[in-house]
């Protein structure tokens, strides 16, 4: 989910940032600080919007930078659970398909794609359902629901979806489930 949250913390503005007002030299170092990373409790920030309070300004002893205490506005991603995305197909593997959602991406185990037996076709880099026929290619839309989430760790940050639930999966499949519901209600009319 997309959100404008606030936040408050004490800020190091480096040497090179010093000069100028220091609202904008804040800004600047909450922006190196912040902008394109992810945080357990955050999700990823996107981009710092407003500094809205800047206090104090402490000098330490063995440290060229200043400290302020800053309150400021961010525009964050923040994925949560049971939450339902819309995304991309950006990589199958034996495993599963990786879906970019926002600025990030999770990962749908091949289990968890279709309520069918699901195999790849390494030639053709698409996963295809065996009873249906449908296939997941990569460029593929996908609705999906977040069932686990870890942001704990830097390096192996994850994000578990499913797509095997009503109303999930990818946008082609579910188009054509509509077409076919509406087909089945017309012939359902046309008897009585």
């Amino acid at each position: 989910m997309f959100e404008l949250s606030t936040f408050e913390d004490d800020v190091r503005v480096t040497p090179e940032n010093i000069g100028g007002k220091k609202e904008d030299s804040v800004s600047r170092s909450l922006i190196q600080k912040y902008e394109n990373r992810i945080f357990p409790d955050i999700g990823v920030v996107l981009s710092i919007t407003k500094v809205l309070d800047v206090k104090g300004g402490t000098i330490r002893v063995d440290d060229p930078g200043i400290y302020y205490n800053a309150k400021f506005e961010a525009m964050v991603f923040t994925p949560r659970l049971h939450e339902v995305v819309e995304g991309t197909v950006i990589d199958i593997t034996d495993f599963g398909v990786f879906v970019r959602f926002g600025p990030i991406d999770g990962l749908c185990h091949i289990s968890q794609v279709v309520n069918d037996y699901v195999s790849r076709d390494p030639k053709a880099n698409v996963l295809v359902a065996k009873k249906s026929g449908r296939t997941l290619k990569i460029g593929d839309i996908v609705r999906a629901r977040i069932t686990a989430i870890s942001l704990e760790k830097k390096e192996v940050n994850k994000i578990s979806l499913t797509m095997r639930q009503p109303g999930l999966g990818s946008l082609e499949w579910l188009e054509m489930d509509r077409k076919e519901a509406e087909k089945a209600a017309r012939k359902k009319d046309e008897k009585k």
